[in-house]
């Protein structure tokens, strides 16, 4: 099934404040929680996709991107039907949202007070790498997939990530009594109030390593290469970031990686220059081949097509050739190409050639110059260039 459009799952305009659109994602995330709808696959559904649009739109690099390209312009290639913005389950997003509630629903039941990954326990989430990769025109019109070779942070697989030895020498901190947070009462003037924060022990981690992972020192992770396969869509244009939810660096002891961001950038083709969808071909024509008429081969990003150029036709000349142009990344048809025509001059002429031309001046059809139609013509080559 094809993602909905995100101003849409939330209900909102795309002129809608930050503050709206938090707004709006609270109040679709309260009413879809999973507290509140026990077992509810389509309710559960809702609330990812809830997630989903409100981690694209409250960012404004994201956003931007998003209303210009859509929903290709903030995915890369895990990106498609049941893929919630890289949130694998519920708990990532109590983990990445959770302070949006409040104090509502009890500390979200089973999935842990502070929206954390394990009972209220810090998750880490690793950095994001961001690599570019150089397109050619005709993997643009087509799409490609790429195998991108990254070198990262991968999870050590001697501790499956945990940084303890075995995977299982750590214990409780004393301190946060595993919950990673501790509470503090102090008096005010309007009574006790009771705060809650991060432990300074174990640094919301909830546990102490009391046997360090010779591997990796403790931290989980190790150094290492990994190939990625990235698929990108038909159409996409330079500049454009893509994100690979995931793959970027796995985060210390069993956090959240982090995001492969995917920068596109062009490749000069030699002959076509890309204008948003359209593409643009210059077309120089001799001034026999302008005025008698001709056949010319025109390239294409797949080939070459003929097109015939028709006695009289006038420099600057716009000629269109449709769909022959580039995709939308959004899928809303192609674009076309463009042929400019343009009269090429000898600089360098044989004394038949000059003869040739002197007898032409003085013809009729060579002293009449163009008509008011045609002027106007010119005119509006003008404005347009």
């Amino acid at each position: 099934m094809a993602k909905r459009d995100y101003y849409e799952v939330l209900e909102i305009s795309k002129s809608a404040t930050a503050e709206e659109i938090k707004k709006a994602y609270r109040k679709k995330a309260l009413k879809y929680h999973p507290d509140k709808n026990p077992g509810d696959k389509a309710a559960e559904d809702k609330f990812k996709e809830a997630a989903e649009a409100y981690e694209v739109l409250r960012d404004p690099n994201k956003k931007q991107r998003y209303d210009q390209f859509g929903h290709a312009g903030v995915k890369g290639g895990a990106g498609g039907a049941g893929d919630f913005g890289g949130f694998s389950d519920i708990e990532d997003i109590f983990s990445a949202f959770g302070d949006i509630f409040g104090g509502h629903f009890g500390g979200f039941g089973g999935f842990g007070g502070g929206g954390g990954r394990q009972g209220g326990r810090r998750v880490a989430r690793g950095s994001d790498l961001r690599v570019k990769v150089k397109l050619t025109l005709k993997e643009i019109a087509n799409g490609t997939e790429k195998k991108i070779k990254v070198k990262k942070y991968v999870q050590c697989q001697h501790c499956n990530g945990t940084g303890a030895k075995n995977g299982s020498s750590y214990s409780n901190c004393s301190t946060c009594h595993g919950s990673g947070r501790v509470t503090r009462v102090t008096n005010t003037l309007l009574g006790q109030m009771q705060t809650a924060s991060t432990c300074p022990t174990c640094h919301g981690e909830g546990q102490i390593i009391t046997d360090k992972c010779n591997h990796c020192a403790g931290e989980g992770v190790m150094r290492d290469e990994e190939v990625i396969n990235v698929k990108i869509p038909a159409g996409v244009g330079e500049g454009m970031q893509m994100n690979v939810s995931g793959k970027g660096n796995a985060a210390r002891r069993g956090g959240i990686n982090g995001d492969l961001l995917v920068v596109i950038t062009e490749e000069e083709h030699p002959q076509l220059v890309r204008d948003g969808n359209n593409l643009i071909y210059n077309l120089f024509l001799s001034f026999p081949e302008i005025t008698l008429g001709s056949t010319a081969e025109i390239p294409t990003v797949e080939s070459k097509v003929k097109v015939k150029i028709e006695a009289g036709t006038q420099p600057e000349k716009i000629l269109r050739l449709r769909g022959k142009g580039l995709p939308d990344v959004n899928g809303y048809g192609k674009g076309d190409l463009l042929v400019r025509v343009h009269v090429w001059i000898p600089k360098k002429l044989s004394d038949d050639d000059k003869k040739v031309l002197e007898k032409l001046q003085d013809s009729p059809a060579f002293q009449e110059g163009p008509s008011l139609s045609e002027k106007s013509f010119f005119e509006k080559m003008k404005d347009m260039f």
